[in-house]
């Protein structure tokens, strides 16, 4: 049985953070290169943290192609009819996930959710765009405390019109911890 891979994919500041002091997410600059459809069409899953899908707007929308699950101690499932919202039995429901048929799952944030999925060993691949901004503060990569993460550089591509490197990871089951 293949297993579906768990794939961390965000923007990151040169400092580390995924967002702003504030939350904000301006500082992203948009590639030309880049195709963002191309690169959905790898996924039928996503999962976000409560503060993420909260920061992109919290929106209840139905769509065929993608499931998204959001994982919050806070949020309700009766207040929301597309979106699934995963509470306390959250790692049977990842590992159901893995072992279902599909695509590949984007865990799309944040910092606080990506610890606790590498901290079980569900993450396969640590996916960053370095965006060429200095923030100062914010959001990190992953939230603390966090165990030691080993990773293995796969693919890396600089995008010369904006100076944003793509770096995509390997996450080494040996070094973690």
């Amino acid at each position: 049985m293949t297993t579906r891979r768990i794939r961390y994919c965000c923007a990151v500041s040169v400092g580390g953070y995924i967002a702003g002091p504030g939350g904000e997410f301006d500082w992203i600059v948009m590639d030309p290169e880049m195709d963002f459809a191309e690169m959905s069409e790898r996924f039928d899953t996503y999962l976000l943290g409560r503060k993420t899908f909260e920061a992109i707007g919290g929106r209840d929308e139905s769509s065929s192609a993608m499931r998204t699950f959001v994982f919050s101690r806070t949020l309700r499932q009766s207040d929301y009819k597309h979106v699934t919202i995963v509470g306390e039995n959250w790692k049977a429901l990842v590992q159901s996930l893995r072992e279902e048929p599909g695509k590949d799952i984007w865990l799309f944030g944040g910092g606080s959710l990506f610890r606790s999925l590498a901290a079980e060993g569900f993450v396969d691949t640590v996916e960053v765009g370095v965006i060429p901004t200095i923030l100062g503060g914010g959001v990190p990569l992953v939230a603390e405390p966090a165990s030691r993460i080993g990773l293995t550089l796969e693919e890396h591509r600089v995008y010369e019109k904006t100076g944003t490197v793509g770096l995509v990871y390997s996450v080494n089951r040996s070094d973690q911890g």
